[in-house]
This record gives C-alpha cells, sequence and structure tokens, in this order.
C-alpha cells in the first residue's frame, strides 16, 4: 500500500469519494494505530483515544510505513485469546488482528485502484473478509434490521465457500453453508474478493452474477452500507 502510495498523494481514490490516495493513507495509520493501543492495552478503547497530529504530506507515507511495522509487531507478538475492548462479540485481540488485517486488505484495494491497478483481494483473505463480515460487522454495526426481512445466498466461484443470511425483522441469523436458489431470496455467484468487494460497497450489483430478485439483494446490501 504504502509503495502504491509513494508520489502519487494528489490521486483521487474512487471507491472513497472524496479522498486522495494521502488521506487513505492517514486514515489507515490511525485506525492500526487505534487498534495496536487497545490490543496492547496502551487504552482501553475509543473514550481514551487520542487521535495523533497528522505528518506533513512529505513525511506521510514514512510515518504509516512505521506505523505498520509497530502495529504488526504488537499484535504479531499478542496471544489471540487475550481479552482486549473491541466493538464486536468477541472481546479479545484475535478480532483486533482480523479486523485490522481486512481493514487494510480493502483500503490496500482501493489504493491500487486509484493508480491504476487492478488486483483482486487475495482469495484466502478474502474468504476470511466476507466471514468477518457477515458474521461480526453487518450483525454489530448495521443501523437497519428491521422491516421486510431478506434472505441471500453468497458462493464463491474459486472456493467451496458459501454462505446464507437472513437479515430483517429485527433479527439476523446466518449459516455457512448456500440454501436452494428457490429458497433465498437472491444467491450471487463470484470470486471470494467480488463478494468481499460487494459487500463493502466497492462493486455494484451489475458487476456479479445474480439468481433470483435483485431488488432483495440491493434491499440487503442497503443494509450494510457502512463506511470503511
Amino acid at each position: 500500500m504504502a509503495n502504491s502510495a509513494e508520489a502519487r498523494l494528489d490521486r483521487l481514490v474512487p471507491s472513497c469519494p472524496g479522498w486522495e490516495v494521502a488521506d487513505l493513507i492517514w486514515h489507515v495509520g490511525t485506525v492500526q494505530a487505534f487498534w495496536g493501543m487497545t490490543a496492547s492495552g496502551s487504552i482501553t478503547g475509543p473514550d481514551a483515544w487520542r487521535e495523533p497530529d497528522r505528518p506533513q504530506r512529505r513525511d506521510l507515507v514514512a510515518w504509516f510505513r512505521d506505523g505498520v511495522d509497530l502495529t504488526a509487531n504488537i499484535l504479531g507478538g499478542l496471544d489471540p485469546d487475550t481479552p482486549a475492548w473491541t466493538w464486536g462479540r468477541r472481546k479479545t485481540v484475535g478480532f483486533i488482528q482480523r479486523r485490522v488485517a481486512q481493514e487494510t486488505v480493502v483500503h490496500c484495494w482501493d489504493a491500487l485502484t486509484a493508480v491504476g491497478c487492478q488486483e483482486p483481494v487475495e482469495q484466502e483473505l478474502a474468504v476470511d473478509g466476507v466471514d468477518e463480515f457477515l458474521d461480526e460487522v453487518l450483525p454489530n454495526l448495521s443501523h437497519d434490521l428491521g422491516g421486510h426481512a431478506q434472505t441471500i445466498s453468497l458462493r464463491t466461484s474459486d472456493s467451496a465457500d458459501e454462505w446464507t443470511v437472513r437479515v430483517g425483522e429485527g433479527s439476523y441469523h446466518l449459516t455457512r453453508f448456500a440454501t436452494k436458489a428457490t429458497e433465498a431470496d437472491a444467491a450471487v455467484i463470484a470470486s471470494a474478493s467480488e463478494l468481499l468487494l460487494l459487500l463493502w460497497g466497492r462493486r455494484d450489483v451489475n458487476q456479479v452474477a445474480v439468481e433470483g430478485e435483485l431488488a432483495a439483494l440491493k434491499r440487503f446490501l442497503a443494509r450494510t452500507a457502512f463506511d470503511l
């Protein structure tokens, strides 16, 4: 990500409207710093967090590189079962390790796209990202679980992974297998990378294969319109 940003900090980031690459680097760097300090116990959560001063543009990439190394060393040296503050159901360092990896990989895709490089998210990371999104992000961050429910099936075309999620009427339910197409309101079949990008608003429904009700999929995705 830092390599992509070098000498290109003024490039616009199409997937993050209003941001330049410099803003993306700053955002990821501060997110990693927050989670690193939270995992290590230096702070106890958002109330204790104080955002650092933003470096001058000429110093931004070097600051980012140093921060990545520091956060990687902190998270790599901790047991995943260590208790820690998180916004998820899992209050452990393992949640943080996974969240930092997923935040970084999606924004790395943003940065590469901004400089004209179209690369998919690595398959194993993408599969884990879809799983994290459906199991942690959606139920914990969605402010829209009410109204008519949708049952959506997601299947990877490049692995054996599949999920069915039902959201609505005030509840949420995830199973890690695909229901029959006739039992889901909509089914999406795509590579793990494309599924992850779809869930994080980086792909449009017209860019993936959809079986069933397109309107149901769009309603589901409206429930998952989070900023990242």
